[in-house]
């Protein structure tokens, strides 16, 4: 009897803070006194950063439908943008507050960069579609319970100190479309997602294993410095949408497979793993200037005509050999292609007649392979060998 005398007496106190709320505020509010008191609660847990004045709006004897970064609908709050985004603005700090699942209605919820601190809140309103609280101090594990939000579309946690592995339930939602952990400290292998992603970016963590199979639907894929191993050959083939794909300083192995090129991809950086083997493009470079990118790899073979479209070319720390193609060559003179980078091969010709004139702003290295290049073409980043040509004990080997 007791206890059941306490809970009366807790509703029945809230039931009076409810009713003073309701007679206090002012007659031009309309918003529902539930999510009064959860506005309440806000500033008590986070507060403006030095130099910031996000909350001087929020002036309680006003109605709060009208605070800096508040969206109403319906008497009720669908939408907190918290934090000033103009840029230069020091953000928020403080700590994000458990009472935000007691909006019922609320679908966003962004935090601009700052310096909000501690961990995600255990439950958030089942109803939100979007959430990014990127660029803060956020730590701990991602929740569970973020694979509960089934309206969920759009999810940025990046740049922060997240820890932990990432909920195989989360990429299995069944609106999810953009997911950014970028910047964090995640570990472990990374779910096979079964969303319908268009955007799915991780790069910068400490992910391990293999790339799981991963959606067609894809337009925007970024797994860039992990820990990632194993082939792509068998994942890469099915993503025939992508333009942008960036699998860059991993520890991934095997050939590249030739159908990517094909694809509409705009930025193809593969550098720094240790692929393998001849590249054989299945066909023309599909996107004309685009920036491909396979240094610091261990690809042989000749250099293929069919990437002769790229803007940027970077084929530099391979073992390729034989002559560079008349295609490249030409598109390097006639100003089309802006950066070959092949240095630290193991070519013997270059397409390129001596005395040829570069067009200004046009980098091409093509130092230490086997043969010198033509005078005048030496324009090579810094820390490239300074030796023009490799030895010929090395040469004669081919790279093997």
């Amino acid at each position: 009897m007791q206890v059941k005398e306490e809970d009366d007496v807790g509703v029945a106190a809230m039931v009076v803070v409810v009713m003073v709320l309701i007679v206090a505020a002012p007659a031009t509010s309309t918003l529902h006194p539930l999510d009064y008191l959860v506005l309440q609660s806000i500033p008590k847990s986070l507060a403006d950063a030095p130099g910031a004045h996000f909350f001087a709006s929020w002036d309680f004897t006003a109605d709060p439908c009208a605070f800096s970064g508040v969206l109403c609908a319906n008497d009720r709050v669908v939408a907190l943008s918290l934090g000033d985004p103009r840029p230069g603005s020091p953000g928020l700090a403080g700590t994000l507050p458990a009472s935000l699942t007691r909006l019922p209605a609320l679908s966003e919820l962004s935090l601009v960069p700052g310096q909000v601190a501690g961990s995600l809140p255990a439950a958030l309103p089942p109803a939100l579609r979007f959430l990014a609280l990127a660029g803060n101090c956020l730590s701990g594990p991602i929740p569970p319970s973020l694979s509960s939000l089934r309206c969920l579309r759009t999810l940025d946690l990046s740049s922060n100190r997240l820890s932990g592995s990432i909920p195989t339930a989360l990429l299995r939602l069944p609106e999810l479309h953009t997911v950014i952990l970028a910047g964090n400290r995640l570990s472990g292998s990374i779910p096979s997602p079964a969303a319908p992603l268009l955007r799915l970016d991780l790069a910068r963590n400490s992910l391990t294993g293999a790339v799981p199979p991963l959606p067609p639907s894809l337009l925007y894929l970024s797994l860039a410095a992990n820990r990632l191993t194993g082939r792509v050959d068998c994942v890469l083939p099915r993503l025939t949408r992508l333009n942008f794909l960036d699998l860059s300083m991993n520890r991934l192995s095997g050939p590249i497979p030739g159908t990517i090129f094909t694809f509409p991809v705009a930025s193809l950086r593969l550098q720094r793993n240790q692929f393998a083997g001849d590249l054989r493009p299945a066909g023309q470079l599909a996107v004309a200037g685009a920036t491909v990118d396979l240094s610091f790899n261990r690809l042989t073979g000749a250099v293929p005509a069919e990437l002769a479209p790229a803007g940027r070319l970077y084929l530099n720390f391979n073992r390729f050999t034989g002559e560079v193609p008349l295609a490249v060559a030409g598109r390097v003179v006639a100003g089309r292609m802006r950066v070959l980078y092949l240095h630290h091969n193991y070519l013997t010709g270059f397409g390129i007649r001596a005395g040829s004139a570069l067009p200004a702003g046009t980098a091409l290295c093509l130092q230490y392979n086997c043969v010198a290049p033509p005078a005048g073409t030496a324009l090579c980043p810094r820390n490239t060998e300074s030796r023009t040509t490799r030895p010929p004990e090395q040469c004669a080997s081919g790279g093997k």
